[in-house]
């Protein structure tokens, strides 16, 4: 029995779509299809029923597909036991909104390559919900953003939240401590996209402090944002470790405010791959070895096991 066909039928019904598990495997659709009907073939029975548009197994199907779980893990099993001298290039597609770009997502990235010479990254910067919707269709293998991803055989876990500061020129903010009112009334101030949690936790902020119908701007880019209060514009909402890295070449400041954001979430969110490791234990293991670099040694403890990890 070919295992790409079994891989084939695996995905398409993982991810309820024959077009998106084409996708998945980097196949055209109509080879997909073929190794389907290849595998029903050698079989003897229909695994899918092909009477409407509608995706929907055959009864065979259903009871066949336990079965490609288990062969497909089992692949992965005699892989890693007897292919350890071998190096093979894996590929990973990782999505991050921009917050873990401008923080510690380069220093991490470094450490993976240098632990898996031979892994292929392919990295998207999104919004949470765009990263949401690629790890749900199968087009991103790993993301980490602002919630957690949610789906069949997709797997979770909270990281440490990421302090938020509203971040000021360095000439204009660092001498003075402010107060929520006072920061609104002398700038403008700038935030992620309209709905975004940084959005909404500025806004409750200014409710609970008082400051009413502020003018708030919405941002979807933290390079954009950094210009802006570079050039006098206002003071934006920014995670205190871009700011850091930010100070020497664009002159930001974290400002000293008597009203303290909302830290941001960060989920690391994953499909459970059966054929491969890549994303559900490889980039665990780095992580749990980059803990202290994400704030939290408790991350790292809670990483460490080499089995799959549920939400």
């Amino acid at each position: 029995m070919n295992l790409r066909f079994v891989e084939a039928f695996h995905w398409a019904v993982t991810l309820k779509s024959v077009t998106r598990a084409a996708e998945k495997l980097f196949i055209t659709q109509s080879a997909l299809s073929s190794r389907i009907a290849s595998l029903e073939e050698e079989l003897g029975v229909l695994l899918l029923d092909r009477r409407d548009k509608q995706f929907r197994l055959t009864a065979a199907g259903t009871r066949f597909f336990r079965q490609a779980e288990r062969l497909l893990h089992l692949q992965r099993e005699i892989k890693a036991e007897f292919g350890a001298g071998t190096v093979s290039a894996t590929s990973l597609r990782i999505g991050v909104i921009e917050s873990v770009l401008h923080s510690w997502l380069v220093a991490w990235l470094q450490e993976l390559r240098q632990a898996h010479p031979a892994l292929e990254l392919a990295l998207s910067v999104e919004t949470t919900p765009v990263l949401q919707d690629h790890l749900r269709r199968g087009a991103a293998d790993l993301v980490l953003c602002a919630l957690p991803g949610a789906g069949d055989g997709i797997q979770t876990r909270a990281l440490a939240p990421m302090p938020m500061v509203f971040a000021g020129h360095a000439q204009r903010h660092a001498r003075r401590r402010f107060t929520l009112a006072q920061l609104a009334a002398e700038n403008e101030l700038l935030t992620f996209q309209r709905g975004s949690q940084p959005h909404v936790a500025l806004l409750d902020l200014c409710r609970r402090e008082g400051v009413e119908s502020p003018r708030v701007h919405t941002i979807s880019s933290i390079s954009a944002m950094a210009q802006l209060v570079e050039q006098g514009f206002g003071v934006a909402t920014l995670p205190a470790a871009a700011v850091a890295r930010l100070t020497a070449s664009q002159g930001l400041v974290a400002c000293r405010c008597t009203a303290t954001l909302a830290p941001l979430p960060i989920h690391l969110s994953w499909r459970d791959d059966p054929a491969s490791s890549a994303a559900g234990s490889v980039v665990p293991l780095v992580l749990a070895a980059q803990g202290a670099g994400l704030g939290s040694a408790r991350i790292g403890s809670s990483l460490k096991s080499k089995k799959p990890i549920k939400p």
